[in-house]
């Protein structure tokens, strides 16, 4: 019971101020003053004694004074414009003070001028209880410091950004040390998180770095295009937290502060020369974090985590994301577009020569789009300044050109005729560059195309027999002028009969040497 209640009840009884001040621990001058009060505010003590014991007391306590004072309600109808002034380019608070106490000179202080303004911001500044839901969202923030791992090679000191991500509902926690904060280390770090939860949430809540979000604004902020390939292709959304609006994702801001005290400071005297050994030892303190018992619950995260929020997520997809690359290029004559990150070349089809077409390619591959039609696709090469081509690509010609082959041009003499063929086959069996014997077969059937079968077959027959196949021009002078069809003996004649005046090579090989092979008089032999 309050002690004005006892207060009113002794007195009531009829004991005396000495007593009552006795009684309950007071002092007598305490005790009249609250006697003086009922007596004077004229209260009916039955009244009092049915109040509350909040309301009774603010009976006898009407606050402090100078809140009631002319100055003060002065100050108070000018809080809301010093609020909106202090937001003004150069406008401070010892500016609005002096401006202030200039039109009220018997104003307050300027300790007691801040000390209202600022109870006005404060109030205004009031927060909201947040009720989450299981599997909602995911808050994602990068650690404001870096851990550290040692080149081997130079023993120089790499700092890595540390990406830190949790699911409100449970405050299940997850961490990752990258390199940067740029787009390729961000998206990894993303998916590695996600992988690691095991599932996908509704929403990814992320600050407004430039890897996630081009243009921030309050109502409809503009997402990095990688970062919506990213959400697209995991089946969830973004929704960035507000600029400069850190209550937003709290709960991850609150788990920078802990991972501080959690994985930095215990790994604050070890040494890591490499990424993979760094974060293997960063995933050892976070398990051991997430199943830390929480204050003043009877969980810990995983346990809220496993029981009540992962069966909420969506599933992964069966591929990881990769990043994508977008690009506007033009189709060379070539029928090629150069991708200048790699130096390499890549075919499309011929019809598009000289249109622009756009290009997204990953760390794999390579698709090409033209007016909404995806018009190539290609397996991405590292190799510079070198050519990747589809022999549908080309035209009929340049195709014919590319598959230029013995096979190709003894198939194609096959189709016309046997001593067509029998002619290819002798050619190719000559110890000449490919490039030569293949110009000379497109003169041979540039020449069959002109001339009538049967007369082409004559040729090639007459050729065959009199070994005359040394070059394109001799066959062509053959078909003109007719040779094939003449009577005339050929050019090579049998071999010539045996005969009893014909020497052979034992006779030189007994015969005398010559004037030629004696020395000369008075030398030697040379």
């Amino acid at each position: 019971m309050s002690q004005i209640k006892q207060l009113i009840r002794l007195y009531q009884s009829g004991s005396g101020i000495k007593t009552i001040a006795r009684i309950l621990g007071m002092s007598k001058n305490t005790v009249r003053s609250y006697l003086k009060k009922m007596a004077d505010g004229g209260f009916n003590t039955e009244e009092l004694l049915k109040q509350e014991d909040p309301l009774l007391e603010k009976s006898f306590h009407s606050g402090n004074p100078a809140y009631k004072a002319d100055k003060f309600e002065y100050l108070k109808s000018r809080l809301d414009y010093y609020e909106k002034e202090l937001k003004r380019t150069g406008v401070t608070k010892q500016l609005l003070w002096q401006e202030y106490i200039e039109s009220d000179p018997t104003g307050y202080s300027y300790p007691q001028f801040t000390y209202h303004l600022r109870q006005q911001l404060v109030s205004r500044k009031g927060s909201m209880v947040m009720e989450h839901i299981a599997g909602d969202k995911l808050y994602i923030d990068f650690s404001g410091k870096k851990l550290h791992y040692i080149d081997r090679s130079t023993g120089e000191l790499i700092a890595c950004e540390v990406f830190v991500a949790c699911l409100p509902f449970s405050d299940y926690a997850f961490a990752i040390a990258v390199r940067s904060q740029q787009t390729p280390d961000f998206l990894y770090a993303l998916s590695c998180c996600l992988e690691a939860m095991g599932g996908v949430p509704k929403a990814i809540v992320p600050d407004n770095l430039k890897a996630a979000v081009i243009k921030a604004d309050k109502y409809e902020p503009v997402l990095n295009q990688s970062m919506e390939d990213f959400a697209n292709h995991y089946g969830t959304v973004v929704v960035p937290a507000r600029s400069a609006r850190p209550k937003d994702k709290s709960l991850v801001e609150n788990q920078v502060k802990m991972i501080y005290s959690r994985v930095f400071a215990p790994l604050r005297n070890q040494q890591f020369f490499d990424i993979h050994a760094l974060n293997q030892a960063i995933n050892t303190c976070m398990v051991k974090h997430n199943q830390t018992r929480m204050q003043q619950k009877p969980y810990c995260r995983e346990e809220r985590f496993l029981s009540a929020e992962k069966s909420t997520l969506d599933e992964l997809p069966s591929e990881r994301f990769e990043l994508k690359y977008y690009a506007e290029l033009k189709v060379g004559n070539n029928g090629h577009i150069y991708l200048q990150r790699n130096k390499h070349y890549y075919s499309v089809p011929f019809t598009y020569i000289g249109m622009k077409v756009k290009l997204i390619y990953t760390r794999t591959m390579v698709s090409i789009y033209c007016q909404g039609k995806q018009i190539a696709v290609h397996i991405r090469s590292y190799r510079e300044n070198a050519y990747t081509t589809v022999a549908e690509h080309l035209k009929s010609e340049h195709q014919a050109y590319k598959k230029r082959s013995h096979e190709t041009y003894l198939a194609r003499a096959r189709e016309h005729s046997p001593e067509f063929h029998e002619l290819m086959q002798v050619l190719f069996k000559r110890a000449r560059y490919p490039e030569q014997l293949y110009r000379t077969c497109d003169g041979l059937f540039k020449l069959k195309r002109d001339f009538p079968v049967e007369e082409f077959d004559k040729a090639c027959k007459y050729v065959l027999k009199n070994k005359l196949y040394n070059t394109y021009y001799f066959f062509k002078n053959v078909l003109e002028n007719g040779i094939a069809n003449s009577e005339e003996e050929p050019l090579v004649k049998d071999a010539l009969p045996e005969h009893a005046n014909i020497r052979g090579r034992a006779y030189y090989a007994s015969s005398q040497p010559t004037h030629f092979d004696q020395p000369k008089d008075g030398l030697g032999a040379q």
